[in-house]
């Protein structure tokens, strides 16, 4: 028996680079039938080295089927070691297993003829990995002389054998389960490699392969303190691209996984993403650390999750005072000042800050001669939008000299009719999330003699307390009384400002003031409309069939003539609030649906389906709606503009899906009906929104100037929603020369005017977007906030440019200060240098890779745009929760020293 040759000789060292292409070209050169010859020619390029090798392998297949059975284990332990050292790197083919190819059908039939013994079992091992290279594609043959084999270690053959190993695993599992036939030997190996994975970094592989045989709980204790972030980030980010119901198992596996090693705020972001109040309430009562519950309540008022807290969860009557007032976001207010303040925009700003009539040409600032009622509409909801939660303005707020009534009622009279419920209501928003002043300023109004000034003084109240909570439910007081007046105007202000305060709240005192008002026979269609909608809002995403049922009811009682009004649409939309989000659970409403009049069946079925996917990503759903669209319809069917909307509201989940479906709805436009034309603006806007992509800028922009004023009004208002809150120039440039150019048209002009405002909404602090916590939630009420203003835009002429303007302050919900705002611990502001730059996605990325990129150091607080990601630039302070998002609360790092 020869030596062994040097081990450390072979493999990806020495010759190894030279060796191969120029044994690979000359087999190609080589037009010869002789194979001798060939092989001669092959082993003239090879070095010696390689040479060496190669005949010494030949030697060993020669040994290995040896009588002598010493001989036998010392080529085949020998082979093995050969074969160990040179597959460490999977650069190019090691050596031996190039070496080794022609020997494999002889090594194979030998290994069939042997008897049972050890040495079988170690030829069987060998067999394994040359059939990495060697077995014909779906035969599977690693993995079955693997199974055959020693049980043993198996990452000493390397990594790139154990992801072979993976994948066969997954095709034989398949097949067995179709077969029926027992598994216990795949799973015992599935351990093995699910072991050497989360001991190499390889945690994206591990749960690939767990989730291939179906068996995700095994990783919950195969994961450890090192690992645990890398694998839950892996494990929730690919959710999104799961069916229903696996995204859910997937993310609890995730939620088990963090509970575990304690990563609490994580974990509640998860269960705020299972919409699990049980989870929830287990966070609370697993932490004992006061700080962090505080941060905990910070991301469920961020969230609008209506939550209560008990004794359980904090034991005393003073802190948990203190924890219950974070969650009912009664600080927000302060918050946002605070900032404010920091970035100097307190001042107010007039609608003419915001037009900037002198950049225009002298005819289109000369525009006043048109309606100059409806021009003060618009500058009212421009002020209210731009002003929104400063508490201060030029129109409706008065400073103190002029107590005596002076210009805030005049501005009011500027207004006509149900124009001064709008400008009323404006003021809440003016004084948005501060209640307590909020409250005293709107009081005047209630004293008015005019109908539609009380109204505006209702909603504005709803406004004010819009994402706030508060013990002594001030909204239900004053709002309860009214809803059962006289007036139409009067009730629909009362109900609407009780679905914005209490949206999502699952109020009981709401659902049975509400819930009579749906079955009423002499009351007109727009308050039932509206109480539909506000108890979709106060019990979104809650499937409860109680309402579901009266909703239902009230559209059966509706009359043929009533249902082709633009406002009956709401009702379907009321009921789809219900189930937003909640996916199968929408089947049984569904049904019943089919049984509706036909005017408006298909258009409830489509609603429905939309609002309880919307956020899911769910592919057959958007080709379900796709399909909706391919249809070409008599006059009067209007059910393409809600499937439309419903394959923005599905595929807004994820970037991938998002840039896919703005790539569909391209086509929609080219090939589309009108009346889906009208609707693919408005889900470009949801697609975007507060998120100016350029491509979808430049389409509605283009779009802006259609011949059809339909989906001109649509991409104007689009444009205003994707630039929601950014101050983007570019945007309100476009929207300044649109002024110009519709000068004359007032319809068009109010709807230039309404997405000027929301462009500057908030003076550039605000979002729309229902996403947050690093786009990983989404927020139920903003989402149904949203999707009732888009429902609405559907059909404007009717709704917005008609007497119901005030719809849109149903995008409140929506509003969200986009900014990282730093507390010390005791809940005070402290500014610290933070660094803002675009987010990258690393998740199953090896090493540490940099989490944003293009930075810049800001000290809070700080504005964040869509896509842009915080880190802390301090070893100072330790932040509580991952996500710099919101209000963050920051403890002192112990173990950070000032001298350096």
């Amino acid at each position: 028996m020869s030596k062994t040759p040097d081990p450390n000789s072979t493999g990806p060292s020495g010759s190894a680079g030279a060796g191969k292409p120029a044994g690979e070209e000359a087999t190609v050169k080589v037009p010869t039938k002789d194979p001798n010859k060939k092989d001669n020619k092959k082993d003239e390029d090879l070095s010696e080295e390689d040479l060496a090798l190669k005949q010494q392998l030949e030697l060993y297949v020669e040994r290995v089927q040896d009588a002598d059975p010493g001989l036998k284990k010392v080529a085949l332990e020998s082979m093995r070691q050969e074969i160990r050292t040179a597959t460490s790197s999977m650069t190019s083919v090691p050596k031996p297993l190039k070496f080794l190819r022609p020997h494999y059908g002889t090594l194979k039939g030998f290994y069939e003829k042997m008897p049972d013994s050890d040495l079988k079992i170690l030829l069987a091992d060998i067999l394994s990995v040359l059939a990495l290279t060697m077995s014909a594609e779906g035969e599977r043959e690693s993995l079955k002389y693997r199974l055959l084999g020693s049980q043993g270690d198996i990452g000493s053959w390397g990594h790139e054998y154990v992801r072979n190993l993976a994948g066969e695993i997954g095709q034989e599992y398949a097949k067995r389960q179709s077969e029926e036939a027992p598994i216990d030997d795949l799973m015992e190996l599935v351990q093995q490699i699910v072991y050497f994975n989360m001991k190499h970094n390889a945690e994206p592989d591990a749960v690939d392969l767990l989730i291939e045989v179906e068996d995700l709980d095994l990783l919950v204790e195969h994961v450890d303190n090192s690992n645990c972030k890398r694998t839950c980030a892996y494990l929730t980010s690919f959710a999104k691209y799961l069916p229903g119901p696996d995204d859910m198992l997937v993310l609890d596996i995730a939620y088990t996984i963090y509970m575990k090693f304690e990563e609490y705020p994580l974990a509640l972001v998860t269960a705020l993403a299972l919409d699990n109040m049980q989870s929830i309430r287990q966070v609370f009562t697993s932490c004992d650390d006061i700080l962090r519950k505080r941060q905990f309540c910070y991301i469920l008022a961020r969230h609008g999750q209506t939550f209560d807290l008990d004794e359980e969860m904090c034991a005393s009557d003073e802190e948990r005072e203190v924890l219950q007032e974070i969650v009912n976001n009664a600080k927000l207010s302060e918050g946002y000042l605070a900032l404010a303040r920091d970035i100097e925009v307190m001042e107010a700003k007039t609608p003419d800050d915001i037009y900037k009539p002198h950049l225009l040409d002298g005819r289109a600032s000369a525009g006043a001669s048109v309606d100059s009622a409806r021009q003060n509409l618009a500058a009212t909801f421009v002020n209210a939008f731009v002003n929104a939660g400063f508490v201060q303005d030029k129109l409706m707020t008065v400073p103190s000299e002029a107590t005596s009534g002076g210009s805030s009622t005049s501005w009011l009279f500027k207004n006509k009719e149900h124009g001064k419920a709008s400008a009323a209501a404006s003021l809440g928003m003016i004084l948005l999330w501060d209640v307590d002043s909020g409250l005293a300023q709107l009081d005047k109004y209630f004293h008015s003699t005019d109908t539609h000034v009380i109204a505006g003084a209702l909603l504005g109240v709803g406004i004010v307390n819009c994402g706030i909570k508060n013990d002594c439910d001030p909204a239900l007081a004053l709002l309860a009384d009214y809803v059962d007046k006289e007036d139409p105007s009067v009730r629909i202000g009362a109900i609407m400002g009780l679905g914005l305060a209490y949206a999502g709240a699952q109020n009981e005192q709401i659902r049975s003031i509400l819930t009579p008002i749906l079955g009423e026979n002499k009351v007109s269609l727009d308050v039932i409309a509206f109480a539909a909608i506000s108890l979709g809002l106060v019990y979104v995403g809650s499937c409860n069939e109680e309402i579901a049922q009266a909703i239902i009811f009230a559209l059966m009682e509706r009359s043929e003539s009533e249902l082709g009004e633009p406002l009956a649409r709401l009702l379907p939309l009321g009921l789809g609030l219900l189930y937003l989000g909640k996916q199968e659970s929408v089947d049984a409403t569904a049904e019943v649906s089919k049984t509706f009049h036909e005017k408006i069946r298909k258009h409830c079925d489509m609603t429905l389906l939309s609002c309880a996917y919307a956020g899911t990503g769910n592919v057959l759903k958007v080709q379900h709606f796709l399909g909706q669209c391919a249809q070409h319809l008599e006059k009067g069917e209007t059910y393409q503009g809600p499937a439309v909307l419903g394959i923005a509201m599905v595929a807004m989940s994820e970037e991938l899906g998002l840039e896919m479906t703005i790539r569909s709805l391209e086509h929609l436009l080219q090939y589309g009906e009108q009346n889906i034309r009208r609707a693919v603006p408005l889900a470009l806007g949801l697609l975007c929104i507060s998120n100016p992509k350029v491509n979808v800028m430049d389409t509605l922009s283009r779009l802006s100037h259609d011949s059809d004023t339909e989906v001109a009004m649509a991409a104007i208002i689009s444009l205003g929603f994707i630039g929601a809150g950014t101050n983007n120039a570019r945007i309100a440039g476009m929207l300044r020369n649109l002024s110009s150019y519709y000068y004359k048209e007032a319809n068009l002009l109010f709807c230039v005017r309404i997405a000027q405002g929301l462009v500057h909404l908030g003076k550039g602090l605000i979002t729309l977007s229902p996403y947050h916590s690093e786009r990983f939630l989404l927020s139920p009420t903003a989402l149904a906030g949203l999707i009732t203003m888009l429902h609405i835009c559907l059909d404007m002429k009717a709704i917005i440019l008609g007497k119901y303007h005030y719809v849109l302050y149903f995008l409140t919900l929506a509003m969200q200060p986009r900014m990282l705002m730093t507390v010390d611990e005791n809940l005070k502001p402290l500014s610290v240098p933070v660094r803002v730059g675009q987010a990258v996605d690393v998740i199953g990325q090896a090493g540490r890779p940099k989490t944003i990129t293009g930075f810049q150091t800001h000290s809070t607080p700080v504005l964040l745009a869509a896509g842009d990601r915080a880190e802390l630039a301090t070893e100072k302070y330790i932040p509580l929760s991952p996500i710099l998002e919101g209000f963050v609360i920051l403890k002192e790092n112990p173990e950070c020293r000032e001298d350096h």
